[in-house]
């Protein structure tokens, strides 16, 4: 009595949870997902008025000069801005884990960008670091006697720009993961090694990084996914008034091509390719976690 009971308290409390679950996220996907092989002009146009054209929404998108420097641009980040911040977040993570005095202070300081919002960070990068003429970056250009000021957020640096200032915000994550992976790591494997001759490279080469392989695994997955999402304002915050090559990214592409163009971007609303566009992501998203798990597909050392 007691087993029925109690199963029928936890069907009590599930119900609502599953019909929300599913009402709020299966059902967007699912719809999302059919959307993108219809032509549709509004999303809020009725189903009944879609126009099936299977695969054309995908063979167009890749025929736009637009959504393929979105897609050039986001993979240039996932690459180059993802090995920046898993080799800072790993550095930060075995500096921060060895003997070195304050480390839960600095541990907070790198960690704040990640507390702080995306907006706040990105006025603070556009008003106060890459300002042209008094920002951050200008001014340390002139004490080393370079000529000032650079365009910053201009039409040749501006995606550099973007990208220092994304990872800035995302090293701090990735070394706390990091570093809950080295914690894990018993002090005899480096203490045997210690008495064995091995220096500090030795150590993080053959202990560290082979015990800490699920952890890069998962830190990679990590950056994939946060990139799919996050970089939507960062990319519509250095680019407020149009979207321009430079800076576009398959997010911000999407919203274009739902709600139409805004500034000199001339574009017609087309929902159903915008769907495309987020299957795209979310396949792209899945593509890289899959290969990152085959890249690193040896289980753990046990510790």
């Amino acid at each position: 009595m007691v087993g029925r009971k109690n199963g029928r308290m936890i069907v009590i409390f599930l119900v609502p949870a599953l019909f929300f679950y599913l009402s709020v996220f299966i059902y967007p996907v699912f719809r999302t997902f059919v959307m993108s092989f219809f032509a549709v002009e509004a999303i809020e146009q009725p189903v009944s008025e879609w126009s099936f054209v299977g695969l054309g929404n995908y063979i167009n998108l890749f025929g736009i000069e637009l959504f393929n420097r979105s897609v050039a641009n986001y993979l240039t980040l996932w690459l180059v801005g993802g090995i920046a911040v898993l080799l800072l977040g790993m550095i930060y993570a075995v500096i921060l884990t060895g003997k070195v005095r304050l480390k839960k202070f600095f541990r907070a300081v790198i960690y704040i960008p990640n507390v702080i919002s995306a907006i706040a960070l990105g006025t603070m990068w556009i008003n106060y670091v890459f300002r042209d003429g008094d920002g951050l970056f200008d001014r340390g250009a002139a004490l080393l006697g370079f000529d000032t000021p650079v365009m910053w957020t201009g039409p040749y640096l501006g995606f550099w720009s973007l990208l220092i200032a994304y990872c800035f915000g995302m090293v701090g994550y990735i070394m706390l993961t990091f570093i809950s992976g080295i914690d894990k790591i018993s002090d005899e494997y480096y203490e045997c090694a210690s008495i064995e001759g091995a220096n500090v490279f030795q150590q993080f080469f053959f202990i560290t990084l082979p015990l800490i392989r699920g952890v890069i695994r998962s830190n990679i997955v990590i950056w994939t996914v946060s990139l799919g999402t996050g970089v939507f304002a960062w990319s519509f915050m250095f680019s407020p008034n149009n979207l321009t090559l430079p800076f576009t990214m398959p997010p911000n592409y999407m919203r274009e091509i739902i709600f139409g163009g805004r500034g000199s971007a001339v574009i017609q609303r087309d929902s159903g390719a915008a769907a495309s566009v987020g299957i795209l992501i979310a396949l792209l998203v899945l593509v890289i976690s899959l290969l990152s798990g085959l890249i690193t597909r040896k289980d753990d050392i046990e510790m």
